[in-house]
């Protein structure tokens, strides 16, 4: 081994020795921390979502690949919708961690009480879900005697598909007609689910339906570009926003379906409350991170309702919202983030305290090593006088030549002793000093000499 390396390897191994006791503590008490503060997200997580052709479904997809780039795999569980969805988030053994729901559906679904402050907690609305009352041409001329829908109220006697119980359609529906003073009985309210419920509307078997979805759903934008099929005009809006706090008034301007086509040919009036992105509370704080980073993305870019950067936001949010949402809302994405990857990133956020504490308990303790590392080094060097402080003493006491090879063989090992260059100072002073008691020691023979000329006298 080049001595060079040899001079290297011992210095390493002796700072090893010295310092591993505190590395092992230390290795310990962060694996203690890691396992207590789990603070890298599980893997999995299911979202739901709603209908399978729906936009809360188009979203989860997104969201879904997304997430995926930091190795979370979203199990997407398609519901009836935000009744449903609620539902599953307040039972603790559903096994979902997130769903979407329909703004200021929770205060008017069975179930709701104080307690979902305590249990949900809201990650930031979404987007405008906007109310589409698509009605068929032909019925209108049927009940009306005209093509276009002016009122509710005159959609009684007509067969409206306003959604599955699950869904927020139909609490929405029948919220819109208790404000209006109207009876129920006295419209047919069908409970078809989203594309039966579409083929029904288009084969004739019903007279209007009922969607609350942002326009991205598929079934939405179908029906905007069919031939025969109008969008209700709500022209009490405002009075609709003012007597239903969670609804906003908003309009579909003219040409955003289609500028060539001009659809729609002028701007239509409608109501929308907002959809929420909901968790449990107690989800993991990184995983509600990646979930609001996904949302801004998915939804911070203009839309037919929105400005670019008007969602995802903490306005409009009917529930408490998330304290970890609630940081990337005020402060953006963490700077760690910005230039590590999101699993390192993370580690050292969460762990910042657990680290920022052993290092305040560590520094003085690491003290001791240097000093202790100092004294392995010269033991290997000081060990050695004792041995040749004993020889010196044996001069004249013992046979020169039993002294000279106990000598030679000290000498031999301190041949074979290594120590970094910076303490070689130290080694060439012992070996000087083994030479300066080999010049102490008598003769060879001198001895029985000396004991021969006493016998002759």
């Amino acid at each position: 081994m080049p001595p060079k390396f040899r001079h290297t390897l011992v210095s390493a191994r002796e700072l090893l020795i010295t310092a591993g006791p505190l590395i092992v503590v230390t290795l310990a008490l962060l694996v203690v921390a890691y396992w207590v503060l789990q603070p890298n997200p599980p893997r999995h997580m299911v979202l739901a979502t709603g209908g399978q052709r729906g936009a809360y479904a188009e979203f989860g997809a997104r969201y879904a690949k997304l997430l995926a780039k930091e190795g979370i795999k979203v199990e997407l569980r398609h519901t009836q919708g935000s009744v449903e969805n609620l539902a599953l988030l307040r039972d603790a053994n559903s096994g979902v961690d997130a769903a979407f729901v329909q703004g200021g559906i929770e205060g008017l679904t069975p179930g709701t009480d104080n307690a979902d402050s305590e249990v949900l907690e809201s990650l930031g609305s979404l987007f405008h879900e906007p109310v589409w009352l698509f009605y068929r041409e032909d019925a209108a001329r049927k009940y009306l005697k005209s093509p276009e829908l002016g009122s509710l109220a005159q959609l009684a006697n007509w067969r409206i598909n306003a959604g599955t119980d699950g869904s927020g359609a139909r609490v929405l529906v029948e919220q819109l007609l208790e404000v209006n003073a109207l009876d129920p009985a006295a419209f047919t309210l069908l409970k078809e689910d989203t594309t039966p419920a579409v083929v029904s509307f288009l084969e004739g078997r019903s007279d209007a339906i009922v969607f609350v979805s942002a326009p991205e759903s598929l079934m939405v934008q179908m029906l905007l570009r069919t031939p025969g099929v109008r969008l209700f005009d709500f022209v009490q809006s405002e009075a609709y926003a003012r007597r239903l706090a969670y609804l906003s008034p908003v309009v579909l301007p003219r040409g955003i379906i289609d500028l060539a086509r001009d659809l729609p040919p002028r701007d239509v009036r409608m109501i929308a409350p907002t959809a929420m992105l909901v968790a449990r509370d107690g989800t993991h704080p990184a995983l509600v991170q990646l979930l609001v980073q996904a949302a801004a993305q998915v939804h911070g870019a203009a839309g037919w309702f929105q400005h670019k950067g008007d969602f995802p936001t903490t306005r409009n949010t009917t529930l408490p919202i998330s304290s970890e949402a609630a940081r990337f809302y005020k402060d953006g994405r963490p700077i760690l983030q910005r230039y590590l990857p999101f699993w390192l990133a993370n580690l050292i956020e969460r762990m910042a305290v657990v680290l920022i504490s052993l290092i305040a308990v560590l520094i003085p303790l690491a003290r001791v090593v240097p000093p202790l590392y100092t004294f392995r080094i010269r033991s290997r060097v000081f060990r050695w006088y004792g041995q040749l402080r004993a020889l010196e003493d044996s001069i004249g006491k013992r046979p020169p030549q039993d002294l000279r090879d106990e000598l030679e063989a000290i000498e031999h090992k301190v041949e074979r002793v290594h120590v970094p260059l910076s303490y070689a100072d130290e080694l060439y002073a012992l070996r000087s000093h083994i030479d300066m008691v080999r010049s102490r020691l008598p003769p060879v023979g001198a001895e029985g000499e000396s004991s021969n000329g006493k016998g002759r006298e």
